[in-house]
Formats: structure tokens, C-alpha cells, sequence
């Protein structure tokens, strides 16, 4: 894919994201360390026109890399911004949600919780986060959001690693599913990286 066709985010992971040994892909610099806040604006806009028709009441992701992403979409919905805690603590209260995650990036597994006087069965949501690999956190906040009783209205993801087949089986189950860059593969060796057609061209 030449250059003057890809979109923003591809071009930005290109210019400044780092493959590494085992399958990482750091884009610290400007997503989920130092953030841009203009690359998250306009994500945060790109969700919005693909899902603004949806009636989207939620934005939903899990802490902590996902939380500026969604605060980004849910300025342009209007609606709130409600994520799933990965360690239950004091100021949690009242009834939760609960779902397992294992985590492709610490190789563990750990609880996820969500308060449930934050997401009910009136709810349309829209689930966002930073990365996604084989899927196991997103199948937790799907499986929050099937315990709650919401619509799915679409999964928003910056960085899908199209390669380890999260993203495919998603589809493959029916969700509307964006990812605004998908790798394809990527070689630590030389330090490059080739995309698949993402859904925003």
C-alpha cells in the first residue's frame, strides 16, 4: 500500500511506532503513553461519523490505555464514558459485573468490574479500546455487556493485529466491528510493518 493511500493513523504508527521482539508494537509516543491529542481527536471523530447514527447512550472500554480514546468518542456523542476496572477497589460499591480477562501483552490473567448502576439493559454502546490482538479483552466487556442486557451497537479498535485473528473472529460472529489500522505482519528485524485495508480506507 503506498503511502498517499493510507489513512492517518497507519501513516503515524509508521512514523513513529517500534516493532519489537515477540510481537510488539509500541506506539507509546503518540497513543498509550505520551498521548497526541489530535491523533485521539480524530479517532475520536472517526467513530463518530461510522457509529453516529446508532443511538449510542454508552461508550465502554477498560482502563487504562482505552479511557483517553473513549473520552475523545463520547465528546463527540455527547454521552458518558463508563470503564471496566481491572482491580477491584474500596470505592467500588454496590452490585458489579465481573468477567475474566487474559492479558496478551503481561501473559496473566485478572479480573475486570464494572458497577452496575453504570450500564442496563436501556443501554447502546459503543465498546472502544487502544489494541486488540486475539480479542480476550474485548470478549470481557462483551460478556459485561451481555450480563447487563445492552445492545452492541459497534466495537471501535485504533490498532487491530489482524494476524492473530481477534478482530476476524469478531466479525466472523456478527459484530460491527472498525478497526482504523490493521497489521497484517510485521518483522522486528527490519522494523516494518504492512497493513491490511482498514474499514476507513
Amino acid at each position: 500500500m503506498e503511502v498517499e493511500r493510507m489513512n492517518f493513523l497507519e501513516e503515524r504508527i509508521l512514523k513513529d511506532g517500534q516493532v519489537r521482539d515477540g510481537n510488539i508494537l509500541k506506539v507509546d509516543s503518540f497513543l498509550n503513553h505520551q498521548l497526541d491529542v489530535g491523533v485521539l481527536n480524530q479517532i475520536g471523530l472517526t467513530f463518530y461519523e461510522k457509529y453516529k447514527d446508532a443511538e449510542i447512550t454508552r461508550i465502554l472500554t477498560i482502563e487504562a490505555s482505552g479511557i483517553a480514546i473513549a473520552v475523545m468518542t463520547a465528546r463527540y456523542f455527547n454521552v458518558p464514558v463508563v470503564f471496566a476496572k481491572k482491580a477491584k477497589s474500596r470505592n467500588l460499591d454496590g452490585d458489579l459485573y465481573t468477567s475474566t480477562v487474559h492479558s496478551f501483552t503481561y501473559d496473566r490473567d485478572y479480573n475486570i468490574t464494572l458497577a452496575k448502576k453504570f450500564l442496563t439493559s436501556d443501554d447502546k454502546v459503543l465498546i472502544v479500546d487502544d489494541f486488540m490482538a486475539v480479542g480476550k479483552a474485548m470478549r470481557g466487556l462483551l460478556d459485561i455487556c451481555e450480563q447487563a442486557g445492552c445492545t452492541v451497537s459497534g466495537l471501535g479498535i485504533a490498532i487491530e493485529k489482524g494476524y492473530q485473528g481477534g478482530g476476524d473472529a469478531l466479525r466472523k460472529a456478527g459484530y460491527d466491528l472498525t478497526s482504523l489500522a490493521i497489521v497484517d505482519s510485521m518483522d522486528a528485524a527490519t522494523g516494518s510493518i504492512k497493513f491490511r485495508k482498514s474499514e476507513i480506507g
